[in-house]
C-alpha cells in the first residue's frame, strides 16, 4: 500500500469524528438528556484519561523492565511535563478567559440577558478544549498509524485505522456534549471547525508516523493529551453534581466508559 493510500485512511479515521458531532444540534434537549450527555462525555473522556496514559506508560514500563535508566528518565520527564502542561496550563487558561469576560462584561444592572451569552462562552470555550484535547490523543494515534505503516506492518496499520475510527466516532459526541447541556445549537460552520481541531491531528500523525518513529515525540503528545482531558472531566463533573441527578448521571458515565472500551476493542484485537 502506498504512502497516499496510507495518509487517505488516516485522514478517514480522524474524520469519522463528525459522525457524533451532529448531536451538538439537538433543539432545546431536557434537562435529563442534557445532564445524561453531560454524563456519556464524562464516561468516554474518563476512559480516553486512561487510555493514553496507558499508552504513553508503556515504553517507560518496557525500559524500567530492561534497566535502560536513561529512557526511563527521558520518558517519564517527558510524560510529567506533558501532564503538567496540560492539566496546568488549561488552568491558567481558562482563569485568563475568565479575567477576560470579567473585564467586557457589561455594568451591573443590564439584567439576566448577559446570563445567557455566558453561559454559551463557557460552554463552547469547553468544547474547544474537549476538541483540542482529543485532537492532541489523535495525533498520537496517528503516529502510531504511520509507525506501523514505515515499519511494513500494513495489516496492524489498517486495524489500527478501522479501530481509531470506530473511536473517533464517538469522541465528537464527547466534545459537543457541553453545547448540548447548556441548550446551545452551535452552526455547521462550529462543529466544521470543532472536527478539524479534534479530528484533523490524525491524519497530521499519520503523514509524521510514515517518516518519524520517535517514542519520545508520541509520550509528550499522549501526556499532553491526557492532562487536557482530565481538566474537562473535572470541569464537567462539576456540570454534573449542579444537576442533581446522580442516579440518571451515575448511569450515563458507565454507559460512556463502555463506550470507550467497545471501541477500542478492534484496536487491542489489532495489537496496539
Amino acid at each position: 500500500m502506498s504512502s497516499a493510500n496510507i495518509a487517505l485512511l488516516g485522514a478517514i479515521a480522524g474524520f469519522t469524528i463528525y459522525l457524533g458531532l451532529p448531536i451538538g444540534r439537538l433543539r432545546t434537549p431536557t434537562p435529563r438528556l442534557k445532564a445524561g450527555l453531560n454524563a456519556v462525555a464524562i464516561g468516554i473522556l474518563v476512559f480516553l484519561v486512561w487510555d493514553v496514559l496507558a499508552h504513553a506508560w508503556e515504553p517507560v514500563d518496557e525500559a524500567l523492565s530492561g534497566h535502560a535508566w536513561g529512557t526511563v528518565a527521558s520518558g517519564g520527564g517527558t510524560l510529567a511535563v506533558g501532564l503538567a502542561v496540560g492539566l496546568a496550563g488549561l488552568v491558567h487558561y481558562d482563569g485568563w478567559l475568565a479575567r477576560r469576560r470579567a473585564a467586557n462584561a457589561l455594568p451591573a444592572g443590564a439584567g439576566d440577558a448577559q446570563a445567557a451569552p455566558k453561559a454559551r462562552s463557557q460552554a463552547g470555550s469547553l468544547a474547544l478544549m474537549i476538541a483540542t484535547g482529543i485532537g492532541l490523543h489523535n495525533f498520537a494515534e496517528g503516529l502510531a498509524i504511520g509507525n506501523s505503516a514505515a515499519k511494513g506492518e500494513l495489516s496492524l496499520a489498517v486495524l489500527l485505522i478501522i479501530g481509531f475510527g470506530l473511536h473517533n466516532a464517538t469522541e465528537g459526541f464527547g466534545i459537543v456534549a457541553p453545547l448540548a447541556a447548556e441548550g446551545e445549537r452551535p452552526s455547521w460552520l462550529t462543529l466544521l471547525w470543532l472536527g478539524l481541531i479534534g479530528g484533523g491531528p490524525t491524519f497530521l500523525g499519520t503523514l509524521v508516523g510514515q517518516h518519524l518513529v520517535n517514542d519520545t515525540l508520541s509520550i509528550a503528545f499522549l501526556g499532553l493529551a491526557a492532562g487536557s482531558i482530565l481538566y474537562v472531566v473535572i470541569e464537567l463533573l462539576a456540570v454534573a453534581r449542579r444537576t442533581g441527578l446522580k442516579t440518571l448521571t451515575t448511569w450515563c458515565i458507565l454507559l460512556g466508559l463502555l463506550l470507550g472500551f467497545a471501541t477500542d476493542a478492534v484496536v487491542t484485537a489489532a495489537g496496539a
